[in-house]
């Protein structure tokens, strides 16, 4: 039985705590003192100002110092009755703070009030700011207040909340009794706050695109598909967001970029959530050669600054940010496989090379597939450094722009960290045959694979291609995995607030 479940279940019995603090509830209630009406409390300072900066707000009897009378309210963690005078832990969004509570401070019937209540109770609490004999920066209540009655309670103080699954199904709890937790998120918003200021320094535009789209597009990745109502047409949730914001290059936008939610209706695991978050990026008049520069100087900004050191720890390795190595696809598999390209004189011998090395290919597979199953078997795995793979097949990579020296390959990079693909980037496709002809190939590849796909070409797209788009660089790449690498997270579902979760029947 789960964490949850059992909680659950002790939950409905009765006399239970839940039944217990229902009963202090009604109580309060009977007595006027509903602490659920209470609208509003008026904060002027946190726990992390007051521990901070505590000159300001200290007052000192010995020496005459007075200073600013602190309010602040947060949630009671814990509590220590010692007769006519308790010490109680409040927490708030910022931290954790020591609270005295004397009888003959607050008054003799709020003190028995204060004794009935809960931990987890969120209370507000007025007074100044001192040091305990033991030197312990604490808060003198002079006030206390019950703005929100806890009705459950909170895990078991020395185990805590530890069953993972319920930390993810019940985040809210998690947050409250593994307070850091809090610094994952903190630093997620960190990495978005940088990513914004550094793409907006360089004169992109951040702009926001259709979450529903109007059919399915071509693409391996399957959607999410809703119905809308007045237009009385299945709707489809996006998979990317690249081919609106392309869009945006040729109607003169010449560098854009979306933060945006992305849906997937595909597989879960430790890298992979059906919803996530991604950043597309597009530049016109530059190439994937420029995407790489942008994403080596980005990253290693984002290392520095979030962790303070271009080198740094994840999973048990130590990346070096500030040190990205860069092969072709064909020299990667060289170099970790040990099988030339090059020396392929035709498709066949290129399965017969795939045969030898225990890797399954299709009967039809050409050049290229044996190429990129070759790397998928061999080298990802041994990327652990920051490395660029570029020059794709053209066979996998049906919007990336065709090499002119060698049209068997595209203007295509991926990169690699800790054995983890984290980006993808193109010289962007801009010839409207080439693109139809390409897309078309991508819808009879689905259809055969999923006789019932409702796939088709996007024609809008080629129409705006066919308005001509400037030569173009694009990437794109995952927050949440980025997130990963920076926080040393070895889950996904440990850098979104509420992952994804099957319901509890």
């Amino acid at each position: 039985m789960t964490e949850q479940n059992q909680n659950q279940n002790q939950n409905r019995n009765p006399g239970s705590e839940l039944e217990v603090r229902r009963a202090k509830l009604a109580a309060l209630v009977e007595a006027g003192k509903n602490p659920f009406e209470l609208t509003s409390y008026d904060v002027s300072v946190s726990t992390k100002e007051i521990l901070s900066d505590f000159e300001r707000y200290e007052r000192n009897e010995e020496t005459g110092k007075v200073g600013e009378p602190v309010r602040l309210a947060g949630r009671m963690m814990s509590r220590r009755i010692m007769g006519k005078a308790s010490f109680v832990h409040l927490m708030d969004g910022e931290g954790k703070i020591q609270l005295y509570v004397r009888r003959d401070d607050v008054g003799e019937e709020l003190y028995a009030d204060f004794k009935k209540w809960d931990i987890g109770d969120i209370v507000g609490v007025a007074g100044y700011a001192f040091r305990t004999k033991t030197g312990e920066i604490s808060v003198h209540a002079e006030s206390l207040t019950l703005l929100a009655k806890s009705l459950l309670p909170l895990p078991e103080k020395f185990h805590g909340l530890t069953d993972t699954d319920t930390r993810y199904r019940q985040r809210y709890v998690d947050l409250i009794v593994n307070p850091e937790v809090k610094e994952t998120f903190l630093r997620r918003s960190a990495i978005l706050r940088e990513i914004r200021a550094y793409l907006d320094g360089k004169g992109f535009l951040e702009v926001d695109t259709p979450i529903l789209t109007p059919f399915e597009i071509g693409a391996s990745a399957r959607p999410f598909v809703t119905h809308h109502n007045t237009l009385d047409m299945d709707m489809y949730l996006r998979i990317e967001t690249e081919l609106y914001l392309k869009r945006l290059i040729v109607g003169g936008f010449d560098r854009v970029y979306e933060v945006g939610r992305i849906f997937r209706n595909e597989g879960m695991d430790t890298k992979h959530n059906p919803e996530f978050t991604s950043i597309e990026l597009y530049q016109a008049y530059t190439d994937y050669k420029g995407m790489m520069d942008l994403v080596e100087e980005l990253y290693t900004m984002l290392a520095e600054k979030i962790c303070g050191s271009r080198v740094i720890p994840y999973q048990g390795h130590m990346i070096d940010m500030g040190n990205w190595e860069r092969l072709t696809m064909v020299e990667a598999v060289k170099k970790y496989a040990g099988c030339d390209y090059n020396e392929w004189k035709d498709d066949a011998a290129a399965r017969e090379v795939a045969k030898a090395m225990h890797v399954e290919v299709p009967a039809d597979a050409t050049k290229g597939t044996v190429l990129v199953e070759l790397f998928d078997a061999y080298v990802e795995e041994k990327l652990i450094q920051p490395t660029f793979i570029y020059d794709y097949p053209v066979e996998n990579s049906p919007l990336a722009k065709r090499k002119p020296s060698d049209p068997a390959f595209t203007e295509r990079f991926e990169y690699f960290i800790n054995a983890t693909e984290f980006g993808n980037a193109f010289s962007e496709l801009n010839d409207p045959i080439d693109q139809r002809e390409r897309f078309e190939k991508q819808v009879e590849k689905k259809r055969a694979e999923e006789p019932d796909t409702t796939a088709q070409v996007d024609e809008d797209y080629i129409t705006a291609l066919e308005y001509g788009l400037a030569p173009t660089g694009g990437l794109g790449f995952g927050i949440d995995r980025l997130v990963m690498l920076l926080t040393d997270s070895a889950s996904i579902r440990d850098v979104l607030l509420f992952p994804t979760m099957k319901p509890i029947d």
